[in-house]
C-alpha cells in the first residue's frame, strides 16, 4: 500500500507489495524490491537499491549524500540487501569516488535506532547494530558482528566476523574476528564464545580460537611472533583461518 501523502518519483522502481508510509519520499533513482515496507516520514534518495523483505521504520534517511567535503555530486550508490530491519532515525549515505563509489549493507541485519552508516562502508550479513552505533567512512564490518549501543568506529577500520563490541566502545584500530572488546579506546576481553556456540562452531574449533587469542593477547609474544603462532594453529584447525588471515593483513594495526 502506498499512502496517499507519500511522494514517489515517476522514475523510481518499486517491486510487488511494496508499502510506503505517510509523508515518505522515494527519489528518482531508487529501486525497492518486493515486500519491502517503508514507514512514514522516511526519505529514500540518491542511487539507492533496496532488496526484498526489508522493513525500514519511520524517520530514516536512506541514500543521502555523504558527509564528506570532497564529495562533488558524483553518481555514487547505496546498496541494501534483503530481510533487514532498520529502526527509527537511521541514516545511511551513498559512497564517494575516493573509494569504490558504493556503500553496501548485506542481508538479515538488525539495525536499531539512530544508527549511522557513512559513505563507502561495507557491512556483511547477520550483524546487529545497537542504538546509536556509528560507522565513519570506509569501514568494513564482517558477518555476525555485534556493535553495542553508542559504539563508534573510526574511518577505514575493519571489524571482523563474529566479533562483539560492548556498549560505548571506541574502535580506532582493526578488530579481529571472534574477539570481544570494550572501552575507549577498545581493549580485548576474550572471544565471543557464546556467539560461536550458537552459530554451530565445534568445541574443538572454539578451543583453537581461544588458543589463537591467547597467542596474540596473553602470551607476551611480539606481533610478528604471535602471527606466526596463530598461523601454526590455523594449519591444524581451519576455523582459526579467518583470524590468522585478518591479523596478517591489517594495514592500520589491530586492537591490542
Amino acid at each position: 500500500m502506498i499512502h496517499p501523502t507519500a511522494i514517489i518519483h515517476p522514475g523510481a522502481k518499486l517491486g510487488a507489495n511494496v508499502a510506503v508510509g505517510a509523508y515518505s519520499i522515494i527519489g528518482e533513482h531508487v529501486e525497492i524490491g518486493d515486500n519491502t515496507r517503508i514507514g512514514p516520514h522516511v526519505v529514500v534518495e540518491g542511487r539507492t537499491r533496496i532488496g526484498r523483505d526489508n522493513e525500514i521504520f519511520q524517520f530514516c534517511s536512506i541514500g543521502a549524500v555523504p558527509q564528506d567535503k570532497k564529495y562533488d555530486d558524483e553518481p555514487t550508490r547505496l546498496e541494501i540487501g534483503d530481510r533487514n530491519t532498520i529502526r527509527e532515525f537511521c541514516s545511511f549515505n551513498v559512497g564517494t569516488s575516493q573509494d569504490a563509489g558504493v556503500t553496501r549493507i548485506g542481508s538479515d541485519n538488525w539495525v536499531m535506532a539512530y544508527v549511522h552508516i557513512a559513505h563507502d562502508c561495507d557491512v556483511g550479513d547477520h550483524t546487529i547494530f545497537a542504538n546509536n552505533a556509528t560507522l565513519a567512512g570506509h569501514v568494513h564490518v564482517g558477518d555476525w558482528a555485534i556493535l553495542g549501543g553508542f559504539t563508534g568506529v573510526h574511518q577505514f577500520v575493519r571489524v571482523g566476523a563474529h566479533s562483539f563490541c560492548g556498549v560505548g566502545t571506541v574502535l580506532l584500530q582493526d578488530l579481529p574476528p571472534f574477539v570481544t572488546v570494550a572501552g575507549n579506546p577498545a581493549k580485548p576481553h576474550g572471544i565471543n564464545s557464546e556467539g560461536l556456540r550458537r552459530r554451530g562452531f565445534s568445541a574443538d574449533g572454539i578451543a583453537a580460537i581461544k588458543r589463537a587469542y591467547r597467542a596474540l593477547y596473553r602470551s607476551g609474544l611480539s606481533l610478528d611472533e604471535a602471527r606466526a603462532r596463530v598461523g601454526e594453529i590455523a594449519s591444524e584447525q581451519p576455523e582459526v583461518g579467518a583470524f590468522a588471515n585478518f591479523i596478517s593483513s591489517s594495514p592500520r594495526g589491530i586492537v591490542r
